[in-house]
């Protein structure tokens, strides 16, 4: 029996499957990973990408940070790829409960996926560090330097950054999505950032990871396929 056609029997069996994704679900979309070949944190730049992005980079080094924000994690003519429009289609037919992802480019709801826990932020989402009027991706696009509040304070995106704790309630939301579920298919994560990769550890049912490289959780798995994930997912018939 295929790869896909054991995913598909145990998609056929289960009623409460929640997604968790990471970087490698978007890289179908035209999105650079992190971690693998030619993957973000393998271009050469001033600082490290990681210091860039993080919080205390940002506090110091404002115009750095945008530059870079701007030129390297924004791609907003990024279209959701098999993988993002089988997942709603999943969720439309009451099979999938959630999708928890480390992505922020919010190509999950753009493809019609409605219970979306997003771990790390969106893109999407921009508000005023002093006064909190919220803007959204165009806004951060189309201004230059330091994005400012008609209020004068900076614009930040709400994103989490390095140095910066996960949101809570998401968190919360998305342990309970996991520990209900019958089914968890993991997506284009290595599953080695913490906290996140954390929210499987107490999780014991069916287990699915789509992923080029091998994850700490692979011999914790039913299923290991590690073809491309839209054309994985994308194959099956809901």
């Amino acid at each position: 029996m295929s790869s896909t056609q054991s995913l598909q029997e145990l998609v056929d069996k289960s009623r409460r499957i929640v997604f968790f994704g990471g970087a490698g679900v978007s890289t179908e979309s035209g999105i650079p990973d992190f971690r693998s070949a030619g993957g973000l944190y393998g271009m050469k730049y001033k600082y490290q990408p990681e210091t860039m992005l993080s919080h205390s980079f940002f506090v110091t080094h404002p115009e750095e940070f945008f530059e870079f924000y701007r030129s390297k994690i924004l791609y907003p003519d990024a279209r959701p790829n098999k993988a993002h429009l089988k997942l709603a289609e999943m969720e439309k037919a009451g099979k999938l409960t959630a999708v928890v992802t480390q992505n922020i480019d919010g190509l999950h709801q753009m493809a019609g996926s409605q219970n979306v826990l997003e771990l790390h932020g969106s893109v999407h989402r921009n508000y005023c560090m002093k006064c909190r009027a919220k803007y959204g991706l165009e806004f951060i696009l189309h201004s230059t330097g330091v994005p400012r509040c008609k209020c004068g304070g900076m614009v930040r995106p709400d994103v989490v950054l390095y140095e910066e704790p996960l949101d809570g309630d998401v968190m919360y939301r998305a342990a309970m999505a996991i520990s209900k579920a019958d089914l968890v298919i993991v997506g284009g994560t290595s599953l080695v950032v913490y906290p996140a990769a954390g929210l499987l550890s107490n999780y014991d049912g069916a287990l699915v990871l789509i992923n080029k490289s091998a994850t700490p959780y692979d011999s914790r798995a039913q299923l290991v396929i590690r073809e491309p994930i839209g054309e994985t997912l994308g194959a099956l018939t809901v």
